[in-house]
């Protein structure tokens, strides 16, 4: 354990930066020392409060240079916006440069930063002329469909292929420009959405693939995409929105990695807005599960479900989303003390030790 706590700032309000409030307020070894919100209505609110706990004494703001001026050893980076990339990247290298570290789930495909293009090389610049470091995570991607099915591969003698898969009910997920706009939910079956363009998805999901081939030692020779929806059958009520009979009810999303002319690695979304829609496709043990299989000797199954015991702490309306919710926001708190002490340069679930949490036990 650190001599003192580690003084970290919440970089964003929403459902990611509530949770990671409160998991903070249970973490001796970290403290909380400011958090930034967009909202100018947020400004001066207590955020231990308006992260939907205690009251903690610390004031929301809108005003960046003041809490870079705080000096805190890590900044918790999880701001959400639908340009979110292009808008968060600037702002993660001002951290870098001024010797910050940084953790985030915003920018999702930095999880293998040898890919993260156009931003790799700036980033890294940024980081070394800070002597920070950076580390991207998550559920998926971050943890479900890259770095649980490597742990898995320690088991094997020989493979022939890695399938990892998300099945998860997303009717209770409010982002609508998201799930609408980026993945067609409620939207007309011929509406092209932003995963359906040619190379999003291998953009959204390709870091997974290229961090298990490069892990595996093997040439990436294309990722291959395929998006298929099918219309809702009824008219639901969904966070998002209302998803009407006849639109996108259920998506599929699959990005597959070829090695020597074969399907090897592939990562797949199937998610839908009601337990009932797409009865075809693979379903879960519940709302939310992840499945890996591992194809070879031996063949390896593992099935992940995520429930909470308790409802979540942070306001959040959510009943099969809340688990994954936690557990993202989790990825990055518990990296934290890892991130700190780690090499300055981009980071990753390869180049960082195990990110154990500490002092999680009750």
């Amino acid at each position: 354990m650190q001599d003192k706590p580690l003084r970290v700032v919440v970089w964003g309000t929403g459902g990611i930066g509530a949770l990671a409030i409160n998991a903070i307020a249970k973490r001796p070894g970290i403290e909380l020392v400011g958090v930034w919100a967009y909202s100018k209505q947020k400004a001066g609110c207590d955020a231990g409060e308006l992260a939907g706990g205690k009251a903690n004494g610390i004031k929301v703001t809108n005003d960046a240079d003041a809490l870079i001026a705080l000096e805190p050893d890590c900044v918790i980076y999880v701001a959400s916006s639908p340009d979110r990339e292009r808008a968060a990247v600037p702002e993660i290298e001002r951290f870098l440069k001024a010797g910050i570290n940084v953790v985030t789930t915003t920018t999702s495909r930095a999880i293998y930063p040898p890919t993260f293009e156009p931003w790799r090389d700036s980033m890294e610049e940024a980081a070394q002329a800070g002597g920070a470091s950076f580390y991207a995570s998550g559920i998926e991607p971050g943890f479900a469909a890259d770095h649980l099915p490597l742990t898995l591969a320690t088991q094997s003698s020989r493979i022939t292929s890695v399938y990892a898969a998300e099945i998860l009910l997303y009717d209770d997920y409010p982002t609508a420009h998201a799930l609408m706009d980026g993945m067609g939910f409620g939207r007309p079956m011929d509406f092209v959405p932003g995963v359906a363009r040619p190379g999003s998805i291998a953009m959204s999901w390709g870091s997974s693939i290229h961090m298990m081939a490069d892990a595996f030692g093997l040439e990436l020779e294309e990722i291959r995409e395929n998006y298929q929806r099918v219309a809702a059958p009824r008219t639901v009520k969904a966070a998002c929105g209302t998803i009407e009979e006849g639109t996108c009810g259920a998506v599929r999303i699959t990005a597959t990695g070829v090695v020597g002319g074969k399907e090897v690695l592939t990562v797949e979304h199937i998610n839908r807005m009601h337990r009932d829609f797409a009865p075809e496709w693979p379903t879960g043990d519940g709302d939310c599960t992840y499945v890996v299989k591992i194809e070879g000797d031996p063949d390896i199954e593992s099935r992940m479900s995520l429930k909470l015991k308790d409802p979540p702490s942070a306001g959040i309306n959510m009943d099969a989303g809340a688990g994954p919710m936690l557990a993202t926001a989790m990825r990055i708190v518990n990296a934290v003390p890892y991130v700190c002490k780690a090499p300055a340069g981009l980071h990753s679930s390869l180049t960082l030790p195990l990110t154990t949490p500490l002092e999680a036990f009750d």
